[in-house]
């Protein structure tokens, strides 16, 4: 079921994040290109039957049934998201036990002291105010809960193995977008780094912390290649970066992102792909 909540506001939010906002192709392009490694990680945190799961945050829905697997049949998992076109495509993959809601992660109308465990995936730096998110999580959880904080791309993402000097030049112009557009600094780019302080500063206990890699060579599976050209290659760069990049590496990475150029980097031979995703988890 859908449930919407009249706390939709984003007085919360950073980046634009409003009931509005549509992130719904790249987010389930991601998580189909990186089902196994979270299916993984998810598998690592012992979940159990019964259990009442909270995904804040969850977006097109897809690790609902991941999360929803472990703790069936009695279990049960919500998912909160403020995005209405997000809960729109996570309601096509609902399945008894599974509840979404549309609501503010600060103000979702969730009774306190409610949940065993809660995951809480690439959302938390949307917040303007992070650690009040997190103790806003905390106190939902029973005591002896858990949180997972997931992060993708903590460390830089490898994307042309052959070419570090144009990778480098790219992902300084993808920041500069983001400096330009939303008035980030430094500081605020690279604070999806601070999962562990955060934990800590919020005083949950027996955090821990840990990285797997994401690694992808030739030949691609679908999802990789999907994820790769559309979230990548043509929505997080493309003609967006025009401006922060010279002519010729402008033309340059062009060419590695045209499938229709003989040197689209998706077929070349020598294509190794490297990112990130680190998992934080701390006890109440």
């Amino acid at each position: 079921m859908i449930e919407r909540s009249p706390l939709c506001a984003s007085a919360g939010a950073l980046l634009g994040d409003t009931a509005i906002r549509d992130y719904s192709s790249k987010l389930r392009a991601f998580n189909a290109f990186a089902e196994p490694e979270l299916r993984r990680v998810i598998g690592a945190l012992h979940l159990g039957p019964g259990m009442h799961v909270l995904d804040a945050g969850c977006g097109t829905g897809e690790a609902l049934a991941w999360l929803h697997e472990p703790v069936a049949p009695n279990g049960t998992v919500i998912g909160v998201d403020l995005s209405a076109a997000h809960l729109e495509a996570a309601r096509a993959r609902l399945r008894p036990g599974v509840t979404i809601l549309q609501a503010d992660l600060i103000g979702a109308p969730l009774p306190v002291q409610s949940f065993d465990f809660i995951w809480c995936v690439n959302t938390i730096h949307h917040l303007r105010d992070p650690l009040q998110g997190i103790n806003r999580l905390a106190s939902l959880l029973r005591p002896g809960g858990r949180i997972a904080l997931g992060q993708s791309s903590l460390l830089p993402d490898m994307y042309f193995a052959w070419d570090a000097r144009l990778e480098r030049l790219t992902n300084e112009a993808v920041r500069s977008y983001y400096r330009e557009r939303y008035g980030l600094d430094e500081r605020d780019l690279t604070a999806v780094r601070s999962l562990l302080g955060l934990l800590h500063r919020a005083f949950l206990h027996r955090v821990t912390i840990r990285t797997v890699v994401i690694e992808r060579t030739a030949p691609l599976r679908p999802a990789d290649r999907a994820y790769l050209l559309e979230a990548i290659f043509r929505q997080t760069w493309g003609a967006r970066l025009r401006p922060y990049l010279s002519p010729v590496d402008y033309a340059e990475l062009s060419a590695l992102c045209d499938p229709g150029h003989a040197q689209f980097a998706l077929r070349r031979a020598d294509f190794h792909f490297l990112q990130t995703f680190t998992v934080a988890v701390a006890e109440i």
